[in-house]
């Protein structure tokens, strides 16, 4: 779960009713789960969840000295989750257009199961024909998709060694006979 981040510098002052809450972080802090689930609730893609939230909480920010009763506050929150929500909705309804005729994607070439496989192949061969330590180095990076700094911690070596001995074995790989074939 991503935690949403507050900064203030100032508190509310004095009352009962803003001991339970002394500041608008503590409040998020201790609703921050119950009010995500509500924006779950609300769309149905958890990135836009944070966001609704995150927007939210910005508008329960800016009204934070008005409030007087903090009692209700999550249902102030959850106000502003629903307006929120409903006015996205309503400026992305504004954004589609409708025409007369459905762009088609462009139809590409089915690729033979049999000629990919081959190329597979051919890969495989000619990284076998590496060095160890070049074979391991495009292993890792590639195929594990590691980054380079991953790779050179595994190997115990640098990352300027992962860096031009990945560039020396792609070259390789590039002038080998067999994949220029395959290809």
């Amino acid at each position: 779960m991503t935690q949403v981040s507050v900064r203030t510098g100032t508190s509310r002052a004095g009352g009962a009713s803003s001991a339970r809450y002394p500041s608008f972080a503590s409040y998020v802090e201790a609703r921050q789960p119950v009010l995500l689930r509500t924006a779950r609730s609300l769309t149905p893609n958890p990135n836009d969840a944070e966001d609704l939230l995150q927007t939210a909480l910005a508008k329960t920010y800016v009204a934070w000295p008005r409030i007087e009763d903090h009692r209700a506050l999550d249902g102030y929150v959850r106000r502003a989750l629903v307006n929120t929500r409903t006015s996205q909705w309503r400026k992305r309804k504004v954004d589609e257009f409708a025409c007369e005729e459905l762009p088609e994607p462009e139809v590409l070439p089915a690729v033979d199961p049999a000629e990919a496989q081959s190329l597979r192949d051919a890969m495989w061969r000619a990284i076998m024909k590496l060095p160890n330590r070049q074979r391991a180095m495009v292993v890792l990076r590639y195929y594990e998709d590691l980054s380079e700094a991953q790779t050179a911690a595994i190997l115990g070596v640098s990352v300027g060694t992962v860096k031009s001995a990945v560039s020396r074995a792609l070259g390789k790989l590039r002038a080998d006979p067999e994949l220029t074939a395959a290809r």
